[in-house]
C-alpha cells in the first residue's frame, strides 16, 4: 500500500519538473549567439565563468544519486572537487559543446540526492548568475520565483539562504512572498533569492533598513 504522504510528495516533485525545464529551455535561447568573449565573462559563482556554470548546470542535470555517491566517494568526501571533477565532464572543448550539452538535458528529470525545489533553485539562481553579466534580463513567472523564494527561505541545503536572512523581513513587490520579521528588505522575487543565496549585486535592486545588513551577510556561492 502507498504511503499518503510518499504519494502527495511525488506528485509536488512532479509538477516542479515543467518548472524546471521551462527555465532551462529559455536559458538555452539566452544564450545562443553568445560571441567566444562573451563565454569567458565572470560569472557572478565566484571564479566561475558563465560558460562553467552552464557546464554546472548540465552536471547537475546528469548525475543521478548513484554517480553522485560514486563521485563523493572518489573525491574523499572533498564536494568541491566533486563539484569541480563534474563541471570539468561537461565543458567540452568548445563554448558550442558546452551549450550543445546544456541543450540535451533540457528536458531531463536526472538529479542529485535532493528534492526537485533544489533543482528549480539551481536552474534559477544560476541561470541569474550568468545572465546579469551579460546584461541579459529573464522576466521569470511569478508562480516560478515565489516556489523558489519560499524554497530558500527554510533551507540551508545548498546554499547558505535561511541563516543569511535570520532576523530581517522579507517582502516581493511583484508577488505574494514575505518571510521572517525584523528590518525591512523589500523588492522583486527575483533580486530577494538572489540576495538571500549570497549574490550581492543583487542588493542594489532592493530597499528598506535592512539592505545593507543583508549586503554584509553577502557572499557568492555555488
Amino acid at each position: 500500500m502507498t504511503d499518503p504522504a510518499l504519494a502527495a510528495d511525488r506528485r509536488r516533485e512532479t509538477g516542479i519538473w515543467p518548472l524546471i525545464h521551462a527555465e532551462r529551455a529559455a536559458l538555452a535561447v539566452d544564450l545562443a549567439g553568445l560571441t567566444d568573449e562573451q563565454w569567458e565573462t565572470p560569472s557572478l559563482c565566484a571564479g566561475l565563468t558563465v560558460r562553467e556554470v552552464l557546464a554546472h548546470l548540465t552536471a547537475g542535470a546528469s548525475l543521478n544519486a548513484l554517480r553522485w555517491m560514486a563521485g563523493v566517494l572518489r573525491c574523499r568526501f572533498d564536494f568541491d572537487r566533486q563539484v569541480a571533477l563534474r563541471l570539468a565532464e561537461q565543458l567540452g572543448g568548445a563554448p558550442g559543446d558546452t551549450l550543445d550539452r546544456f541543450r540535451r538535458v533540457v528536458l531531463s528529470t536526472t538529479k542529485p540526492p535532493l528534492p526537485a525545489l533544489a533543482m528549480l533553485g539551481e536552474t534559477v539562481v544560476h541561470g541569474e548568475d550568468i545572465r546579469r553579466p551579460l546584461g541579459i534580463r529573464r522576466d521569470h513567472p511569478v508562480k516560478v520565483a515565489t516556489r523558489t523564494a519560499e524554497f530558500y527561505r527554510g533551507s540551508d541545503l545548498t546554499v547558505v539562504a535561511k541563516g543569511r536572512i535570520g532576523g530581517l523581513r522579507l517582502v516581493a513587490d511583484d508577488g505574494p512572498f514575505t518571510a521572517g520579521s525584523g528590518p525591512l528588505v523589500s523588492g522583486p522575487t527575483v533580486a530577494l533569492i538572489m540576495a538571500m543565496t549570497g549574490r550581492e549585486a543583487y542588493c542594489d535592486d532592493l530597499d528598506g533598513d535592512g539592505v545593507e545588513i543583508l549586503r554584509s551577510r553577502c557572499t557568492s556561492r555555488r
